[in-house]
């Protein structure tokens, strides 16, 4: 059985533990490049939800649609690609 002070020593490493973790999740550590592409992702979506169209999509959407219709060759495909092998299935 631990100790009061072993327990106390556990519960603020864990703490630690968890705080570190949240700090590198946030957007303002992560490279630049990174940043950017988040930005560019963000204003696709809100421009499609401005004009309720269904194009232009992420390559992340595509990829969600071509994993339903399995088609093959998909993860190492770029958006245009995903979007014509759509489109011919």
């Amino acid at each position: 059985m631990a100790t009061a002070k072993q327990t106390a020593a556990a519960k603020r490493n864990i703490k630690k533990a968890r705080s570190a973790a949240e700090d590198q999740h946030s957007i303002a550590h992560m490279p630049a490049k990174t940043r950017s592409a988040l930005g560019r992702q963000g204003a696709a979506v809100a421009q499609r939800k401005r004009t309720g169209a269904s194009t232009p999509r992420t390559k992340r959407e595509l990829y969600e649609e071509a994993k339903q219709r399995g088609i093959a060759g998909r993860s190492k495909m770029n958006r245009g690609q995903l979007m014509r092998a759509l489109r011919r299935h």
